[in-house]
């Protein structure tokens, strides 16, 4: 088929996308699909090879992203309900004290934001925000961006948070590099989206907290475990994940000789197990060890799997849309193209995801089409598995830009704030496009060193 024809398919693929999803209203689950399968009838496949496609694209990106998800789900929700997210941040600001509290609270979102949705963290920590607030008599901003920024930052760029873990799996990109790479690029994001923009902005715009929570506050300040305990449980998953590709490094390299410590490491340091045994501890430690009866801790489970379940499915969406590409040879012909522009591949998933994230809003959406795009095209370059978390974390800068109306966030936010729709496309909107092209630019920066 021609090229053009074959370009022009896919353009048309992704506007019906963004049609179905932003005028019609139509699940970006059930959209992706429908699209998938316009592109397959677009670019001449066979009817049966399409329907074996989105067998194979959707059974081979869950069986990943479905257990890790999950498993980081009850994980987060236990994180939740016993209040150690919570413990972080009272340890944290008791240790840095008010006038460093935005330090402490850029650091507090960023640990929490780990095992914790991000707008479950801040619903959480907000009451804290509205105290301080109080007793400091600044803008609430002083002390909210700071928290959604480290917030922000780690549930776009830090494993096991599904959005880079989705990626990684249709890129097929390692966790553990991610992680490392995620790290490097979201601290000193996280530090001038935070408390930098923090201070500028709260003397911008002056808010007083309201008085919500205020008796749940107080009720939560009892009993927290105990900080050291919440950040080992936090911790443990990510070390044992970084520790199995570092060895990945070290073995081929012929400095890690012993096949039976390799084998351990890699058995250990598979995201499946290493969630597996955090979740058992933290069910132990931060449910039974804390009174939690067998039932209470089934219900959390149940409750932490709900939103778990709608992410796996658009995600299993995403790999269809990758599937398609691929089989349909429109994903080869593309990074053909690729090849032979300068563009780097970098650059253009970030370009991607960012005109996606403008559009239609979700965060998710965006990372799952600009990673369905990019998969194809990666194969045809000679990529380390650095320069694979690279791209993801490319994309996952691009997918935080320009959050605004259309995105649920936007909303959350100024509510709990007190803003109008101003106010927050002044703080949140410009907080989340400074983490995006910080986060960027970091990533570019690191493309030329690794």
């Amino acid at each position: 088929m021609n090229e053009i024809l074959l370009i022009a398919g896919v353009a048309f693929a992704i506007l019906l996308l963004l049609f179905l999803v932003l005028k019609l209203k139509i699940h970006a689950f059930i959209s992706l699909l429908v699209v998938s399968i316009v592109v397959g009838i677009v670019t001449g496949m066979d009817f049966k090879l399409i329907m074996e496609s989105m067998k194979n694209g959707m059974g081979n990106t869950l069986g990943f992203v479905a257990t890790v998800v999950g498993l980081g789900a009850i994980f987060g929700q236990m994180l939740e309900a016993s209040g150690g997210a919570q413990s972080i941040a009272q340890y944290l600001l008791k240790h840095f004290g008010e006038k460093r509290a935005s330090w402490a609270l850029v650091i507090t979102g960023f640990i929490v934001a780990i095992p914790v949705f991000l707008d479950v963290g801040f619903i959480i920590l907000i009451p804290i925000i509205y105290e301080l607030t109080k007793q400091a008599k600044r803008s609430v901003l002083y002390y909210a961006i700071p928290l959604l920024a480290g917030l922000a930052v780690t549930h776009a760029f830090i494993p096991p948070t599904p959005g880079p873990v989705a990626v990684a799996e249709i890129l097929d990109a390692q966790l553990g590099w991610i992680i490392i790479m995620g790290f490097i690029v979201g601290l000193p994001t996280a530090v001038i989206a935070g408390p930098v923009f923090g201070k500028y902005i709260s003397k911008k715009i002056k808010l007083n907290a309201p008085d919500f929570f205020e008796e749940k506050q107080n009720e939560q300040q009892k009993g927290l475990p105990s900080f050291r305990t919440i950040i080992l449980i936090i911790a443990l998953p990510l070390f044992l994940i970084v520790l199995n590709s570092v060895s990945e490094v070290l073995y081929d390299k012929g400095i890690l000789e012993n096949k039976a410590v390799y084998d351990t490491i890699g058995l250990l340091g598979h995201p499946f197990s290493a969630l597996i045994i955090s979740t058992l501890l933290a069910l132990y430690v931060l449910g039974t060890r804390r009174g939690f009866s067998k039932d209470q801790l089934m219900k959390l489970s149940g409750k932490a799997l709900g939103p778990a379940g709608l992410i796996i499915l658009v995600t299993g969406a995403g790999g269809v849309f990758k599937q398609i590409l691929i089989d349909s040879g429109v994903g080869g012909m593309l990074a053909e193209k690729l090849a032979d522009s300068a563009m780097a591949p970098v650059v253009l998933a970030y370009i991607i995801a960012v005109v996606v994230r403008v559009i239609q809003g979700s965060a998710t959406v965006s990372m799952i089409t600009a990673a369905g795009i990019m998969a194809p095209l990666i194969t045809v370059f000679d990529l380390t598995q650095i320069d694979k978390a690279l791209i993801v974390l490319s994309i996952a800068a691009g997918s935080t830009i320009l959050s605004h109306v259309n995105d649920s966030g936007f909303w959350l936010v100024g509510k709990y704030l007190g803003m109008d729709e101003k106010e927050t496309l002044r703080s949140w909107t410009v907080m989340e496009t400074i983490i995006s092209v910080v986060g960027f630019l970091f990533v570019l920066l690191l493309s030329f060193i690794v």
